[in-house]
């Protein structure tokens, strides 16, 4: 009887120990001419949710991606966020929300199709991997979770989407969807980059316009012939 009582006392023990935190984690990236990226959090353990609170802000997540970007070498990155869009805390549901945008050449950046004038954009994803804490003794890897090559997701072409879910034996769920915009044709990835066509800006079309030149040397003609009319 004592022995049963032991081992029951020693399983319990264990299962405490290999329990790891239970927790979701979602992350959305909508991708325009700058990246919306949301993080959800739900049903936080109660000790780091609270801890969250005091410590976690808006710039947590954005600066250990720019700190992770710069450790790569790639320095051409910002963040930035709307005043309006604070970290929203749900007490009830122990989640949190957390949205920003990301821009830079070193994340996004474009050429143009020489035959169609369409946008030519290539995103990296690299910044996905990067680690924060989520309270003292408790952190997010999303290196290891997001280590496999976007090039590697399942991409839903009616959608415009590249998605994710880690499989790892881990209490965590993370996943990460990467919304392309609707307009994207002649998506591809190549390991970590994502490139994918859009129709020009009503700007790009006026920029390559043959109007606009004519239009500047029509306006050059009529200041030179003003100016000679002073003159005399």
């Amino acid at each position: 009887m004592k022995k049963l009582a032991a081992t029951y006392l020693l399983l319990t023990l264990l299962i405490t120990l290999v329990t790891p935190v239970h927790a979701s984690v979602k992350m959305q990236a909508t991708i325009d001419q700058n990246i919306h990226v949301v993080f959800i959090f739900e049903d936080i353990n109660s000790t780091i949710y609270s801890e969250a609170k005091q410590t976690f802000n808006i710039t947590t997540i954005p600066k250990a991606i720019i700190k992770s970007l710069e450790q790569q070498g790639l320095t051409r990155a910002r963040w930035g966020y709307d005043p309006e869009q604070e970290i929203v805390f749900n007490d009830s549901a122990r989640s949190m929300r957390v949205e920003f945008y990301l821009a830079g050449s070193d994340i996004i950046n474009f050429t143009f199709n020489k035959t169609t004038m369409n946008r030519i954009y290539h995103v990296q994803t690299e910044w996905r991997k990067f680690h924060v804490n989520l309270a003292q003794n408790f952190s997010l890897d999303f290196a290891q979770y997001f280590d496999v090559l976007v090039a590697n997701w399942t991409y839903s072409d009616p959608e415009r989407t590249y998605h994710y879910e880690c499989t790892e034996p881990d209490s965590l769920d993370p996943s990460c969807k990467i919304v392309l915009p609707r307009t994207a044709t002649n998506v591809h990835a190549t390991e970590d980059t994502i490139t994918f066509e859009v129709p020009p800006l009503p700007e790009d079309i006026l920029l390559n316009s043959p109007f606009l030149i004519l239009g500047a040397l029509i306006v050059v003609i009529i200041i030179a012939f003003l100016y000679r009319r002073l003159r005399k």
